[in-house]
């Protein structure tokens, strides 16, 4: 990966039917990557269109963002789901959502589980495995392979390993890091940040030094391919168009992520 170079996503398509959620024209000003809700978490069959439709018209990639059956929940309750059941429900979700980008003559890029199905594969290596699967199988109906988005030093990098899948590691803009290099639980006090000069202080420290500070105030390793901005309150567009501004700033470009892994 070349150093000063990162594609940063954010999570889109989250409305259904008359129900609207989040920003996504702004905050697709900000990114060069969207993870498109397949319909199981949040969005819907014309939502999905559509926001393949926007993210086309401002040449930002598109991916999948497969989740638990669980619209009620927003995909963000634990499941108890077997390998099979993950695997199935995930190749569901990504040809559903190829098939809007074949409509429109856009190749899918990248596949990154959502909510609690993303913890639940990154801790456990049957799930990453049924998941990275899917990623394989939804790869041989297209040109380019799919890439799999995921925590950086989890279960999904050994199983995209294991599978010849290219992986991504991911990196969060707005939450703090724990020692372990896992996310500080949301309950917790500093969890989430929401100082954009802080934020891009970080994400440069990540992308030019491989390190971060965790909440304790011990420097970990951490190099993503991907920075995800959350998209769903106003905050986070400010924080996506800051965040884009410091690093073109600094001389970082910011690049799909075919184009940061060289793929």
């Amino acid at each position: 990966m070349h150093m000063h170079c990162i594609d940063l996503n954010s999570d889109l398509g989250e409305s259904f039917g008359v129900y609207s959620l989040g920003e996504d024209d702004k905050v697709l000003e900000s990114i060069t990557s969207a993870n498109v809700a397949c319909g199981f978490h949040a969005g819907d069959p014309q939502v999905m269109q559509r926001t393949v439709a926007a993210a086309k018209t401002r040449e930002v990639a598109v991916g999948a963002h497969p989740g638990h059956p669980d619209l009620q929940g927003f995909g963000r309750r634990t499941l108890a789901c077997t390998p099979q059941e993950a695997y199935a429900f995930c190749l569901y979700q990504i040809g559903a959502l190829q098939a809007f980008c074949a409509a429109q003559g856009v190749e899918l890029q990248h596949v990154k589980p959502h909510g609690a199905l993303y913890n639940q594969g990154a801790q456990d290596s049957h799930l990453a495995r049924a998941i990275t699967e899917a990623v394989r199988h939804a790869s041989a109906s297209q040109k380019n392979p799919l890439i799999l988005m995921g925590l950086a030093e989890s279960a999904y990098e050994d199983a995209a390993k294991a599978y010849g899948i290219p992986f991504a590691a991911e990196a969060f803009a707005d939450r703090a890091y724990t020692n372990e290099g896992t996310l500080v639980n949301r309950r917790e006090p500093g969890a989430v940040l929401h100082d954009p000069k802080v934020i891009s202080q970080r994400i440069i420290e990540m992308i030019t030094q491989g390190t971060v500070q965790t909440i304790s105030g011990k420097r970990i390793s951490l190099k993503p391919a991907s920075i995800c901005v959350h998209g769903d309150t106003p905050e986070a567009v400010a924080i996506a168009s800051e965040l884009r501004k410091n690093l073109e700033a600094q001389g970082i470009a910011l690049k799909p992520l075919r184009e940061v892994l060289g793929i």
